[in-house]
């Protein structure tokens, strides 16, 4: 097992700055980048050497992480920074990116010689924090130990799904597909209340303790009625794209995805209506009128808000950069 390696995180988001943070208490030499790099400028105090270019990051790298908002934005900052990687070197793809745009990384990581590992995560701002991701891996026997050792930095278990970078996207994509599915359901079972003049608790209480019950119904509607939306734990803009990336990975296989296509359009709504940076719980005001507000005022209020991803792991969690 390698236990010591230099490792370039690319992306300091709310995912990728966690990350940077694990692999730096665990010992590892950490070189950080970001588009924006007054979002990887905190990471000083933590001992990670803050990169001015993703070029200058990746410079004599054992392990790279790439953790940003979308398969395009991975695209153009390895297609540069690619050729200063060292041959040989591990390929950690972290951000959740569709099945066509993995392709063409591995194509990228073949012509530069890089051992791609695809490797998305399972969590948000909490366990990330906390470094308890989920990580589910695909790649070859030959880069696993080093990428053991990064996933042991920020993750409480890893869940190896082949050797072929693609496996974990496409479970990543079920995972998702969950999440996103049932949090749109909880914000417009709160929404339906509010207008049917039921009182939440009323719905709460009529389900607690039977197989209806769930602790992610409790903490998302928690975080509506009690104003928690921001910070994110998965932003509504993040879990838009993931959605549509979905939709488009059922219509490959063809598979039909209509609460997955209905789930991207309320995200896309609330986006449009100001609540982009917001949790994706924020697509409950998109069952609003033009201006996103419930009518009457404010989401009702109660006392059930629950904590970061109560009842489970929350798939998601790539940050533009």
């Amino acid at each position: 097992m390698t236990n010591h390696l230099t490792v370039a995180v690319l992306g300091t988001g709310i995912m990728g700055a966690a990350m940077a943070r694990n692999l730096a208490s665990a010992g590892h030499d950490v070189r950080a980048w970001n588009r924006s790099r007054d979002k990887a400028e905190p990471l000083a105090d933590d001992g990670v050497t803050v990169a001015d270019s993703a070029e200058e990051a990746v410079r004599g790298a054992q392990a790279v992480v790439t953790m940003l908002h979308d398969g395009e934005a991975v695209r153009q900052v390895m297609a540069s920074a690619a050729a200063g990687v060292e041959r040989g070197a591990v390929w950690l793809q972290a951000t959740t990116v569709g099945l066509d745009d993995l392709d063409e990384l591995a194509s990228l990581a073949r012509e530069h010689g890089l051992v791609l590992v695809d490797s998305p995560v399972l969590g948000t701002r909490g366990p990330a924090e906390a470094g308890e991701l989920v990580v589910l891996a695909a790649g070859p026997q030959e880069g696993r130990d080093r990428a053991a050792a990064v996933f042991d930095a920020v993750g409480s278990r890893t869940t190896w799904t082949g050797e072929t970078p693609g496996a974990a996207t496409r479970l990543k994509l079920v995972a998702n597909s969950w999440v996103i599915a049932v949090t749109a359901a909880a914000g417009e079972t709160l929404a339906l209340a509010q207008g049917l003049g039921v009182d939440p608790d009323d719905f709460l209480a009529a389900i607690e303790g039977g197989p209806l019950d769930m602790g992610y119904l409790r903490a998302k509607t928690g975080l509506i009625r009690e104003g928690g939306l921001s910070p994110a734990q998965f932003a509504v803009t993040t879990a838009e794209k993931d959605a549509r990336l979905i939709v488009g990975a059922g219509d490959d296989a063809g598979v039909r995805l209509d609460v997955a296509r209905a789930a991207a359009d309320r995200l896309g709504r609330a986006a449009a209506l100001g609540h982009g940076d917001e949790d994706l719980a924020a697509a409950y005001y998109a069952s609003f009128g033009t201006d996103g507000a419930p009518a009457g005022g404010a989401a009702a209020g109660g006392d059930d808000a629950g904590g970061d991803d109560a009842g489970g792991d929350d798939a998601g969690g790539d940050e533009a950069d």
